[in-house]
């Protein structure tokens, strides 16, 4: 038992990192061969200026016209994944962990807004779930697989949450932390959550062809 929590919180973490950063990309490699074979004519008005003005312009709240129209759920969105970031990267623990791996350190969250903004991540998983339990469009398009997919994303907040505090079976939510996290990061590059690369690359496509093609705004 102890040989597999040795792993799990050592070798398993550098092993999910590296399926983590070889599958993007993979994913990414796959996404240029894709488009070599069956639209390589995007390449003649792919544009950098238009791909960053539109990528730019749809990180600031509000500013592209369809995000008008679902106010809530833009909000909440637009907050969750700004969190989804900040949480773990700028969280205390992560980063003494990162400094003794690599000596390096940066600025971390104060410990009471970090348990706030994790808390906020997880009621914003709640009203994903809910929401594609109650929204007839989104219920119809959701499977069982997008239930899980919240899951995965909540039980390494929940369990960093809950080992914090050390409400309860404090070793075992600090392992279970870790191996969840080890899931989610396993899991990005072969599931939906690919698209914190994909979104980009998707953005920078429309972006030229509206401002290259169509000479139009795409927000």
């Amino acid at each position: 038992m102890n040989a597999f929590i040795d792993f799990i919180m050592g070798p398993m973490v550098w092993v999910a990192f590296l399926i983590f950063i070889l599958g993007l990309i993979f994913k990414i490699i796959i996404i240029i061969k894709d488009v070599n074979a069956r639209e390589s004519y995007v390449y003649s008005y792919l544009s950098l200026k238009y791909s960053l003005r539109s990528i730019l312009a749809w990180l600031i709240p509000f500013f592209p016209q369809s995000t008008k129209q679902s106010p809530v759920f833009y909000s909440i969105s637009y907050i969750f994944h700004l969190l989804l970031f900040i949480v773990p990267i700028f969280l205390m623990s992560h980063i003494v962990l990162i400094n003794e791996a690599f000596q390096i350190s940066w600025i971390a969250l104060d410990d009471g807004l970090a348990d706030i903004l994790t808390v906020v991540v997880i009621l914003a998983l709640v009203f994903f779930a809910f929401r594609r339990k109650m929204v007839p469009e989104v219920k119809y398009l959701t499977s069982f697989k997008d239930y899980v997919l919240i899951l995965i994303v909540a039980l390494p907040f929940i369990t960093g949450f809950l080992a914090y505090h050390q409400f309860f079976f404090y070793r075992q939510m600090v392992i279970a932390h870790v191996i969840s996290g080890e899931i989610m990061l396993i899991l990005i590059p072969f599931s939906r959550f690919s698209h914190m690369v994909v979104a980009p690359l998707t953005r920078a496509y429309t972006g030229s062809e509206f401002g290259n093609v169509r000479h139009a705004k795409d927000w």
